[in-house]
C-alpha cells in the first residue's frame, strides 16, 4: 500500500499532547521538588520536611492567585516559594540547584516516548498543548530526545491563559494547520484537556481515570493504545 493510501486510512492526521501527567510522570516532578528542598535544607540547616511543606504551600498559593484561566508562571512561583524559605534572601545558586534536582528525577510516562517516536516515524504531525512555562516544556522534551518529533509547541506562558481556554487549542491548530476533525488531543484531565479540546471540535483521548467524561472519545490506560486509535500499526 502506498504512503498516501496509508494516510487516507488513518483516523487522525495530528496528535496534540499535554505534558504533565501524559508525557512526564508527575510523581517524578514532585520527587525533584523534594530533592531540591532537601539539598537546600542540608546546606542551610533547615528541617527538610517543614521546609518542603512551606515551599509547597507558597507555591500553591501562587497558582491559586490566578484569575480564572489566566496563567501564573511556574518559575515565578518557584522564586516566591524559595524566597519565602530564606526571608527574602535566597542563595544565588537556587535556580541551578532546582534545575539539576528536577532533571535528575524526571521520568516519562510508560510508553510515552516510544509512542511519540512511532507516530513521528509514521508521519503523524504532533504538537504540545500544555499549561507550562515555555522553557520548561522545551527542556523536558529535549531531555527525552523527542523535541524534534513536535511541529509546534503551545504553552500557557506564551498564550497567557490555561486550558480549557479555547485560545490554547486554537493556537496549536493555527501553528500546525491541522483540521480539528482530523486532530486528537491526549490529556489526563477532563475539564482542561478533554472538554477544552472538544469545545473547538478536536477529538479526544483520555489517559487515566481523571480524563473520563462525556466529551471523551477514547479512554486509554496505556499510551501505546494511541497508535491503534490514530490508525498506526506497531
Amino acid at each position: 500500500m502506498s504512503g498516501d493510501a496509508e494516510a487516507t486510512d488513518r483516523n487522525y492526521d495530528t496528535v496534540f499532547w499535554d505534558i504533565g501527567g501524559v508525557i512526564v510522570e508527575l510523581r517524578s516532578i514532585r520527587e525533584g521538588y523534594a530533592a531540591f528542598i532537601s539539598e537546600l535544607a542540608a546546606d542551610h540547616g533547615m528541617d527538610p520536611e517543614a521546609a518542603l511543606d512551606e515551599w509547597k504551600s507558597v507555591l500553591g498559593e501562587h497558582f491559586k492567585a490566578a484569575d480564572g484561566a489566566e496563567y501564573q508562571s511556574a518559575h515565578e512561583g518557584y522564586r516566591k516559594a524559595t524566597t519565602a524559605l530564606f526571608d527574602g534572601d535566597p542563595p544565588e545558586d537556587w535556580e541551578l540547584i532546582l534545575e539539576e534536582s528536577t532533571a535528575a528525577t524526571l521520568r516519562a510516562e510508560d510508553g510515552a516516548i516510544e509512542t511519540i517516536e512511532a507516530l513521528h516515524e509514521a508521519g503523524i504531525q504532533q504538537a504540545i498543548v500544555s499549561d507550562i512555562d515555555t522553557a520548561e516544556a522545551h527542556d523536558m522534551l529535549e531531555s527525552f530526545g523527542i523535541h524534534d518529533c513536535f511541529d509546534h509547541i503551545t504553552t500557557s506562558e506564551e498564550i497567557g491563559f490555561k486550558k480549557p481556554d479555547s485560545r490554547m487549542f486554537e493556537d496549536a491548530l493555527d501553528g500546525t494547520g491541522a483540521v480539528p476533525e482530523r486532530t486528537v488531543m491526549v490529556g489526563d484531565r477532563h475539564r482542561n484537556d478533554i472538554a477544552g479540546a472538544a469545545g473547538v471540535g478536536i477529538g479526544t483521548v483520555g489517559y487515566g481515570e481523571e480524563a473520563r467524561g462525556p466529551e471523551t472519545d477514547h479512554e486509554i490506560e496505556n499510551l501505546r493504545e494511541l497508535l491503534d486509535i490514530v490508525g498506526i500499526e506497531e
